[in-house]
């Protein structure tokens, strides 16, 4: 686990015309280790030109950017990976494409999909939420699953869902990533939130 956990960014589930603009910007600003694309549509077209539109920004600045779910647009798309919300498929798909792409796998709170995600091949591991939210099921991945896994495990894990910085300050020591998306781009300034949100990072 590395002494400091990188950031992880969800992009809003609907991309406008400003979004390449803001994410430029937020990228300069603060650094980034991987984007989830996570639109809130399952048109093709729609996910298509998402895609196309934060893509050039993302690998301008050689930050990998995964799709949530759609495993089968990764390649058309040239993306770099897949998050899957359901982890069923996961080690078909990852014999299916070998090891090269990333493929993480969202866990709820729950410390067996975990560990079978892991020896499925998962590349991360992501539990949550870590606040109140009716993401998921609504139950909480607590403090100590995390303290557990990173004593325990080696594969990297993401902590995300209503994120806010005391929840940042606690779980820094045992998460390898935290993944903000509202918390971010709900902001009047989304650089200056990530800013905040990561200070307990510097």
């Amino acid at each position: 686990m590395p002494d400091v956990p990188q950031t992880y960014l969800i992009l809003p589930p609907e991309i406008d015309a400003a979004l390449p603009d803001r994410l430029a910007a937020l990228l300069d600003a603060t650094p980034v280790a991987c984007l989830r694309l996570a639109p809130a549509t399952t048109s093709e077209d729609r996910i298509r030109r998402a895609a196309d539109a934060c893509r050039t920004v993302a690998h301008a600045r050689d930050v990998p950017l995964v799709l949530a779910d759609h495993p089968a647009l990764v390649t058309q798309l040239g993306l770099d990976g897949v998050h899957l919300t359901d982890p069923r498929p996961l080690r078909k798909l990852r014999t299916d494409w070998g090891t090269d792409p990333i493929v993480g796998a969202w866990c709820g709170a729950s410390r067996h999909d975990g560990m079978l995600a892991g020896e499925h091949g998962a590349d991360y591991v992501a539990f949550g939420p870590i606040g109140e939210s009716a993401l998921g099921h609504g139950t909480r991945a607590e403090d100590d699953l995390f303290a557990w896994w990173s004593e325990m495990i080696e594969l990297p894990v993401v902590a995300e869902g209503m994120l806010d910085l005391a929840a940042v300050e606690r779980l820094a020591p045992v998460t390898d990533f935290f993944a903000f998306g509202g918390e971010v781009w709900d902001a009047d300034d989304p650089a200056a939130a990530l800013r905040d949100l990561t200070a307990p990072l510097r």
